[in-house]
């Protein structure tokens, strides 16, 4: 079982259609599959329409839960809890903010206020900070640990934040390619490279689970 909250499609920069990347996550053992293209104010319309449109059709037919999401990237942090608003009045049912990773230019503050926002995911979040932690616990966010190649950078860290702030984790790939989803044991040993032990990532399923009950799925 694979449940993974974070992929893209040729709705952003993805390489597949919905209905592929749905098949082959089915191939691969998924549970339950996010499709969570990148947004901004300038596409976030057009890509939950069309996402929640091909997860109803195929949700129709069995096979795994296809969840319309979304990943709000790059949005200046005062605009982020608006945005966060938009996506989930026009049916996004999974809002993923990609924080603060160490790899690209993130606007500083974006973590916080995609906690403030209300985000179900904060994608790496990177050098996540003590105080933001902190809200996070309180606000319910979910932090991220990363399968994609320069992300994952910072697992370790928000790993160890997350078990230390009580924060529930999650392991998702951020697949853009067919390479990119996951199998059982990759999901699994994701969280274990990150140093969390047999118990711990037992916690990690619980929460996916718990996440996609959430959901209604």
């Amino acid at each position: 079982m694979v449940i993974d909250f974070h992929t893209h499609t040729i709705l952003s920069d993805g390489l597949l259609l919905l209905s592929e990347i749905v098949r082959r996550a089915e191939v691969r053992s998924y549970r339950a599959i996010g499709l969570t293209d990148h947004v901004d104010f300038s596409n976030i319309q057009r890509a939950v329409e069309e996402t929640v449109r091909g997860c109803s059709r195929l949700n129709a037919l069995g096979g795994p839960a296809a969840i319309p999401g979304i990943e709000i990237t790059h949005v200046p942090p005062d605009l982020i809890p608006e945005i966060i608003t938009l996506g989930r009045k026009l049916g996004a049912r999974l809002v993923i903010v990609h924080g603060e990773t160490m790899v690209e230019p993130v606007r500083p503050g974006t973590n916080r206020a995609a906690i403030m926002g209300g985000v179900d995911i904060l994608a790496h979040p990177g050098l996540v900070s003590d105080d933001d932690c902190r809200l996070a616990r309180e606000r319910g966010a979910h932090f991220e640990l990363s399968a994609r190649k320069g992300h994952s950078l910072s697992n370790g860290h928000v790993a160890r934040q997350a078990l230390k702030f009580g924060i529930p984790l999650v392991v998702n790939s951020d697949a853009h390619s067919p390479d990119d989803l996951l199998t059982p044991d990759l999901w699994r040993n994701v969280g274990l490279g990150a140093g969390l032990n047999a118990d711990e990532w037992s916690q990690v399923e619980q929460n996916s689970l718990a996440l996609l009950k959430r959901m209604g799925f």
